[in-house]
């Protein structure tokens, strides 16, 4: 009797082992399907402009569907909570994704009645996605809660990733070993030459590409308005609007290939 229960304690003890090695990047079970966020501005003016921003409506659908069309359960928040700010600009565009998204109640709740990034548990997600819009630029840069679930995320064996003026979270986001998670790798992001392009470049509180070359990164610009997205190992940065879609797929493909 003895000899039998030691075999089932040892049955036992191999068994919570196993179950305990089987996990995926940011805490998943194998075979579970991995959860990406996507993270919204709350900021709703164009510094001291007056002018409405946001976030940019084709950066946060491009990517969505992308991701939900390839099976990947998406979750959206904003900074502060509640109804984030679209930046009106991004609304006057024929986009199918938009009008798919838009069209139907329940992805519109999803936007005007969003949890804030505080109360996210980043070990429940495999990627996360910085939504671009020039409202980023304001609250993302060194805000204490996106450098904790980015951070997270990105030790848990995750993705983060970033579009547009998105790549402003980057900024402040410090790993565990005091290194900054953009230094010494390839990005990309809204560049000089095109904030210069629409006029905003004495209206933002920096640029974007100096601020992330500043910070170490390996800045790559492309031609503006054409699609470009830079992927370093779990870093995934797209330039601009037109890079959403792409950005997106490779988000997905990084999280299909976890």
């Amino acid at each position: 009797m003895n000899k039998l229960l030691a075999a089932v304690a040892v049955l036992i003890a191999t068994l919570f082992a196993f179950s305990s090695q089987a996990q995926g990047p940011a805490g998943k079970q194998e075979g579970q399907q991995p959860r990406a966020l996507m993270v919204l501005t709350s900021h709703k003016t164009m510094g001291e402009s007056g002018k409405a921003t946001g976030f940019w409506m084709a950066e946060l659908t491009h990517p969505y569907f992308a991701l939900l069309d390839a099976g990947i359960p998406v979750d959206i928040v904003s900074i502060a909570g509640g109804d984030a700010p679209v930046d009106p600009r991004s609304l006057k565009q024929d986009d199918a994704d938009n009008q798919r998204f838009l069209s139907n109640p329940q992805t519109r709740k999803l936007i005007e009645d969003t949890r804030s990034l505080g109360e996210v548990d980043p070990a429940k997600y495999a990627a996360v996605i910085f939504v671009g819009g020039h409202g980023t630029m304001w609250d993302f840069p060194d805000n204490a809660d996106v450098n904790r679930v980015a951070a997270t995320i990105f030790e848990n064996d995750g993705v983060v990733a970033a579009v547009c003026h998105g790549p402003a979270a980057l900024l402040g986001i410090t790993l565990s070993d005091g290194s900054r998670l953009v230094a010494g790798r390839n990005v990309t992001g809204f560049t000089n030459s095109e904030e210069h392009a629409v006029q905003l470049a004495d209206v933002v509180p920096f640029m974007l590409e100096d601020a992330l070359k500043s910070a170490g990164a390996n800045f790559q610009g492309g031609a503006d308005w054409q699609s470009k997205v830079v992927v370093d190992g779990r870093l995934i940065t797209g330039q601009n609007p037109a890079s959403a879609g792409a950005l997106g797929e490779k988000v997905a493909a990084a999280l299909g290939s976890n």
